[in-house]
């Protein structure tokens, strides 16, 4: 699995975790891997594959670690977000946004693998891919504020 594969799933497991307590959050985060394959359709009539669960064992061990990693700094990187984005609330923040910010603020800090131009580039390219079309100039302007 490539690192940009890893991100994404890391993102997508991070974001399903914002949605339940923190008691229920690991046993959420083990139905990432049991869940069904997930499709839609695409604009042009095909079926686009969304979430495909078959992620070999070693690197489902990598995910699961980087995702408690950021997990359990939480508090921590949120309050390096609140100081980056003046005048906004996280809770104004919509969740596809906050989640990216979350990770890529994670791998700038944290992760000394990731490079910071390499952990903004990557949070802009799933912001296109996830948000919205103001999505990824927002996340660029708060990670740029922070290296």
């Amino acid at each position: 699995m490539t690192r940009r594969e890893l991100r994404e799933h890391c993102f997508k497991m991070l974001f399903c975790a914002d949605f339940y307590n923190k008691e229920e959050t690991k046993e959420q985060l083990e139905e990432y891997f049991e869940a069904p394959q997930e499709d839609e359709i695409g604009p042009d009539g095909k079926i686009e594959i969304l979430h495909m669960v078959e992620i070999p064992e070693k690197d489902r061990e990598e995910l699961q670690e980087k995702t408690e990693a950021v997990m359990s700094r939480l508090d921590e990187i949120d309050g390096m977000i609140k100081e980056a984005a003046e005048g906004w609330n996280l809770k104004r923040i919509g969740k596809v946004e906050l989640t990216l910010l979350r990770l890529a603020v994670y791998e700038m800090k944290f992760d000394e693998k990731v490079p910071e131009k390499v952990a903004i580039n990557e949070a802009v390219e799933l912001a296109k891919k996830f948000g919205g079309k103001d999505s990824p100039g927002f996340i660029n302007g708060i990670l740029a504020k922070m290296v």
